[in-house]
């Protein structure tokens, strides 16, 4: 990829690691009939009395496709338990609080101060498009207003939370009356954007207003990937995103992954089966859950 694509891929890729405001509130849609098949890319890890499926998920979605069916659906009914990144909270009120927490910046600097002149000019255009001021964002951290941003080419699109795949799980887990769980939860992922050196936020939110309006072909191929299941798709994305942002990639990728694969290595010592959702690029490239767990000599194989 040219330069350009490497800070859109950045961008993109950061909207679908986040689930905390992709998701965050919103019903699932009614269902379609006769949509086209899609067969987004999943694992199993297993031992003698205990599965695990991995599934990618996809946290913003159009509704035009099926992918809640054939071996992913199959996996899901056999499950007692859903696990997800976070699952959203049962009293939204506390969304505030935890917002003005780790979200605030406390510099005394504003974000507008802390940018560019020309990101200043891309920033105050972007929202002046939305119909908000070009000071909106100010008393935000660099990473959270960035969250507040990515996805907007995403709905631009038509994509949705309403049709992302967390909330149908969510809503299926619930109708089913299945254990629902969280891996990090909304505090947990306010908290893991605090972690990123400032300076790398402020490169990345730079990058991505100066790509802002070259996002909608990449997240069009992202979306073809997810449907196909195309892992290594994804895995491209992953070194663009590790080369461009090593600081970023390490809190946003590798720390988590490695947290997950050792919840997925406790989780095996109790009998069950367990459908685990998480963003799909952390299912893909050198640093995946899969390989994370791999150096904790358990093995995953793709489902089919």
């Amino acid at each position: 990829m040219k330069r350009l694509s490497k800070a859109v891929a950045r961008a993109a890729v950061t909207a679908l690691l986040l689930s905390g405001t992709a998701f965050a509130s919103g019903t699932a849609p009614a269902p379609a009939a006769a949509l086209p098949d899609a067969d987004p890319a999943m694992w199993v890890v297993e031992d003698e009395d205990t599965t695990i499926y991995l599934f990618g998920t996809f946290h913003v979605g159009d509704g035009k496709v099926e992918w809640f069916n054939d071996e992913v659906k199959t996996a899901f009914d056999k499950s007692r338990e859903v696990v997800l990144e976070l699952v959203p909270p049962a009293d939204p009120k506390t969304i505030g609080p935890l917002v003005e927490k780790y979200a605030m910046d406390k510099s005394g600097k504003t974000l507008t101060e802390k940018l560019s002149p020309a990101g200043r000019e891309k920033l105050a255009k972007l929202l002046g498009g939305m119909g908000a001021p070009p000071t909106a964002l100010d008393k935000f951290t660099p990473m959270f207003a960035m969250m507040n941003l990515v996805l907007v080419p995403y709905q631009a699109l038509g994509m949705t939370a309403e049709h992302g795949t967390e909330t149908k799980l969510v809503s299926a887990a619930k109708s089913a009356g299945k254990t629902l769980g969280e891996l990090e939860g909304f505090e947990a992922q306010l908290k893991m954007l605090g972690r990123i050196p400032e300076k790398a936020q402020l490169a990345a939110f730079e990058e991505m207003l100066a790509t802002f309006d070259e996002a909608p072909p990449l997240i069009k191929r992202m979306v073809t990937y997810w449907n196909s299941g195309d892992a290594e798709g994804f895995a491209e994305l992953m070194k663009e995103m590790q080369g461009s942002s090593p600081e970023m990639y390490k809190v946003m990728m590798t720390d988590r992954n490695v947290n997950w694969a050792e919840w997925i290595d406790t989780r095996l010592d109790q009998p069950g089966t367990v459908f685990v959702g998480v963003g799909t690029a952390h299912l893909a490239g050198a640093d995946s859950v899969q390989q994370q767990l791999a150096k904790r000599g358990i093995k995953s194989a793709r489902a089919k």
